[in-house]
């Protein structure tokens, strides 16, 4: 419907503007009922609705159950992007339902340390992978009227300090990793809102940084819905308003009213920012009125169908040797580890699910097993502690010794990660890996199941044939994990983010948490794959990995120009073939590599993927099409994407660090970068200039004469032209004694620099 959004802002009263840029109470927008405008509500998501009650305040474990569909960390691992818009289709009918305007997801941070607490609330470490899972899942809720909030803009990697915490990050690593995470989740996703983070970039708070809301996200985005606070996260709302946010939630009683009537009135708040501000705020409401439907029905049923559909495409085989996996239906199978009683299968925080039922891993093996007492259950530990039981050990191991398989269902419980809190480190409780160890010792066919949310280290990786890593996947994880074991559905999971052997060789380690409330990014643009394909640094589990119960081939590839300008735009395909005897789906990744860059840039960066699904037998060609973006870095100076003229690699593989194919194209720059050079530009910068080495050659030959230096001594005029790379341009004046002078080096620089 049409509305004169302006003309009702311009019968609003002072007062009523400045109550509408902050909430009613902890989850609804005020309203304005005189004039028609309702109140609305927001509950937090992502991975499935949390409402509480209208008289609850801030609740995280209380709420009206939800399907609870796979974390981010798990959806991230099915790198399918029209699943994730259907979990997004089925999140946005649910909140159709509840009458909730606003789902307050998907969070698109980026898992700069596996640390973080709140990793398995984000979808990867790689910023394009980030931003196109985040955009299908936008595009799915808001397909239903209802509108998401991608959170937490911008650098929210940690729970330690979050609210006060300063992270200094430099601009080009700010756009090519922190920032592209969420640019194109807007661009394509387009989010009713946009939610800020607490912490400060580059010392101003998130929900008051001008240059992140106005000249990025709105600027050059183009990003038009209404920028929200996290619930708490202002510190000054006139400094807000004035940067670019909207709405400060949660309520608080009137208090930002007085503020913000208060600034109008001594003009430190220009009033067309307030009414650009609830002009905004009356577009989110009318949006949310206009495409309210009545009588909508949740499918219960149908959700958690899908949620086990989801959370099987999520469930990655890391390793299996000699082919253990699939079970055999008609094996003697001991099902080891409390966790499979009482699986893990969300994160702790404002992301809690009330589920609508939970599927439990033993009694759905049982269902899939040819007979329920071929299933055998020991608890082996404690879920609520870290010590060990011997007794719950050596039942364990006697169960495990009657069976053909044992299988050990290990993760973090509750408590040891969550919102508020990032990791200490890496390992499963102390008594998981006891329980590991010990039946590795006396059974050669175990099976490693991993309930977590973010990485693990496994110092007992080598001692068991086949691990398997589940997530957290949500409520109906014990069905699709049974699914898996069984074959019933063939794994096609992938890391979303590296597994390092230990928390020691991640690129963050000694920046992380940082000192004091100064958080620096040292390590740059090399976060995840990047610093370790850089640094050829082997990992546990490589970005990207994931095993299936068939075989595929890769060949054919194929670009469709070996040479082109940055303006134009590349095709690449690439056959795929199913190899093996069972139909699978296969994740294809296209990186890129700058072959020689004079810039810093990764070994390969994840540019495109696509999954493809194939019966036994079958091929199919897959089209990738890249443009600009795909070899650009990001230049300061220029304040915009630049591509260097040189050689690229195309690498297509299954994994970053299992490239199958490659094929090279030349990039030619349609930008010139302008140099200005000075008397102390190096002569090795000019001769890199096409303009300025023709002029100097010659005037190296007579430098290199006058040092009495003959062409035919060829070793020390090699030593020469390498000292000459490095010097200074009036170094020419000091040592060339007295043949080039200071008036003839100004010459020499208004012919470089083009003053005549």
């Amino acid at each position: 419907m049409n509305r004169d959004i302006k003309g009702l802002a311009s019968q609003m009263t002072l007062e009523e503007k400045a109550g509408m840029c902050s909430g009613l109470s902890v989850w609804h927008l005020k309203g304005v009922e005189r004039l028609g405008i309702p109140s609305i509500m927001v509950a937090n998501g992502p991975n499935g609705l949390h409402k509480q009650a209208a008289s609850e305040g801030i609740n995280m474990n209380g709420a009206t159950p939800s399907t609870c569909f796979p974390t981010a960390a798990a959806l991230a691992s099915t790198w399918n992007r029209e699943l994730i818009h259907e979990v997004g289709v089925a999140l946005g009918e649910i909140c159709q339902a509840e009458n909730v305007a606003v789902l307050l997801g998907p969070g698109t941070n980026i898992k700069r340390s596996p640390l973080g607490g709140r990793n398995f609330e984000y979808f990867s470490e790689d910023p394009y992978l980030s931003s196109e899972l985040a955009a299908s899942q936008i595009q799915g809720v808001q397909s239903q009227g209802v509108g998401t909030s991608l959170k937490h803009f911008a650098v929210n990697n940690q729970e330690h300090l979050r609210m006060s915490y300063d992270a200094i990050v430099d601009e080009r690593t700010l756009r090519e990793i922190y920032l592209a995470s969420f640019e194109g989740a807007v661009k394509k996703g387009k989010p009713w809102t946009v939610m800020t983070a607490y912490n400060k970039i580059n010392g101003t708070y998130a929900s008051q940084n001008e240059h992140l809301l106005d000249d990025v996200l709105r600027k050059e985005w183009g990003f038009e819905g209404v920028v929200v606070s996290d619930w708490g996260a202002v510190d000054q709302i006139i400094e807000s308003l004035a940067a670019g946010l909207e709405l400060e939630m949660p309520g608080n009683n009137g208090l930002t009213d007085k503020k913000i009537i208060q600034g109008v009135r001594n003009e430190t708040l220009p009033l067309e920012v307030l009414d650009s501000a609830v002009e905004r705020i009356l577009e989110l409401i009318f949006k949310h009125m206009d495409n309210k439907r009545e009588h909508v029905t949740v499918r219960t049923e149908d959700n958690h169908a899908l949620a086990r559909r989801a959370a099987g495409e999520s469930i990655i085989l890391l390793k299996n040797s000699d082919g253990l996996l699939p079970l055999p239906k008609n094996g003697k199978i001991a099902i080891l580890g409390a966790l499979a009683q009482n699986p893990k299968f969300q994160g702790g925080g404002s992301a809690f699910v009330v589920p609508t039922q939970v599927d439990i891993p033993v009694e759905e093996m049982k269902q899939l097993a040819h007979h329920g007492d071929l299933i055998a259950y020991a608890p082996g530990y404690a879920v609520d502690t870290e010590e060990v039981d011997g007794q719950l050990i050596e039942e364990a191991k006697q169960v495990a010794g009657a069976a053909d398989i044992a299988v050990i269902v290990a993760g973090i419980p509750d408590g040891f990660e969550s919102e508020l809190s990032d990791r200490r480190h890496l390992r499963l409780p102390y008594n998981q890996e006891q329980l590991i160890e010990a039946v590795a010792a006396v059974h050669d066919k175990v099976v490693v199941v991993l309930m977590n949310g973010s990485a693990l280290e496994m110092p007992w990786a080598s001692s068991v044939p086949a691990i398997v890593e589940a997530y957290l996947g949500g409520q109906a994880i014990g069905g699709a994990l049974a699914d898996i074991l069984y074959g019933e559905v063939n794994p096609s999971g992938k890391l979303a983010e590296t597994f390092p052997v230990k928390l020691e060789d991640n690129p963050s380690y000694l920046h992380f948490p940082g000192e004091g409330k100064r958080v620096e990014y040292k390590e740059g643009i090399f976060v995840g794959y990047r610093y370790y394909d850089t640094k050829k640094l082997e990992p546990l589990f490589p970005f990207g990995h994931g095993l299936s119960y068939t075989t595929f081939a890769y060949s054919d590839l194929k670009l469709n120009t070996a040479s082109m300008l940055d303006t134009d735009t590349l095709e690449v395909q690439v056959t795929i073939t199913n190899t093996g005897e069972l139909s699978g789906k296969e994740i294809v990744q296209l990186y890129v590599k700058d072959t020689v860059s004079t810039m810093k840039r990764p070994d390969k960066e994840l540019k495109d993927f696509a999954k493809v699904d194939l019966e036994p037998g079958e091929q199919t060609t897959v089209t990738f099409t890249l443009g600009q973006r795909a070899f650009a870095y990001y230049n300061a100076e220029l304040k915009d994407w630049h591509v260097e003229s040189g050689e690229f690699a195309i690498m297509i593989g299954s994994s970053s660090r299992n490239i199958a194919l490659q094929a090279s194209l030349e990039v030619h720059s349609t930008v010139a970068l302008h140099q200005t050079f000075t008397r102390n530009s190096l002569l090795g910068e000019l001769m890199t200039n096409p303009a300025a080495a023709s002029m100097l050659q010659s005037l190296a030959q007579q430098f290199q004469a006058a040092m009495g230096i003959s062409e035919q001594d060829e070793k020390m005029a090699k030593i020469m032209q390498a000292a000459l790379a490095t010097m200074p341009l009036r170094n020419l004046v000091s040592f060339s004694q007295g043949a080039f002078t200071d008036e003839m080096l100004e010459q020499l620089l208004g012919q470089l620099n083009g003053h005549h």
